[in-house]
């Protein structure tokens, strides 16, 4: 893990964010293409005008290999939002998604934000945990229908 960095975006990264979001969730989970276009709107409006003393998104990076993304947005004054958690499946176990997770923590606290939220889903087992050993409490789960197949939503928040 030591020659793995997490850096700020740089041209290009978008696309991958979308694309790698669209095929690895259509192949683990099910879904539709309407998932990838969730993702292109979020990059999209990130990239567009997000406030980098507030909102920040890192791309976990060996050399030149993308391997991972995480982004802290801002929902409202006190509270961020944690969105596009992404892992590529060899780098899963290796402790890279809690590194990931601590350093969107910590510039959260530092942006002066009191609390974190996320939106997930259930089948996400292994995020979860994440979740909670970093101290997020599961606040509320909703059977829905989504990206072509039924899923049940999670929030999750912790405060920092």
């Amino acid at each position: 893990m030591d020659d793995i960095t997490l850096r700020d975006l740089q041209p290009g990264d978008g696309g991958w964010v979308i694309s790698r979001h669209g095929a690895l969730y259509a192949a683990e989970e099910g879904y539709d293409a309407s998932f990838e276009a969730l993702v292109a709107e979020i990059v999209a409006a990130f990239l567009r005008s997000h406030d980098a003393a507030c909102e920040r998104g890192w791309i976990a990076a060996r050399g030149d290999e993308r391997l991972g993304s995480i982004f802290v947005v801002r929902e409202t004054a006190t509270i961020a939002k944690l969105r596009l958690v992404l892992l590529e499946p060899k780098a899963r176990g290796t402790g890279l998604a809690r590194r990931m997770l601590e350093t969107a923590m910590t510039f959260a606290r530092s942006a002066g934000y009191a609390q974190m939220r996320l939106w997930t889903h259930e089948s996400h087992i292994a995020a979860g945990k994440l979740y909670a050993a970093a101290g997020f409490q599961l606040v509320s789960t909703t059977p829905a229908q989504a990206f072509g197949r039924p899923v049940v939503d999670q929030i999750w928040e912790c405060w920092l």
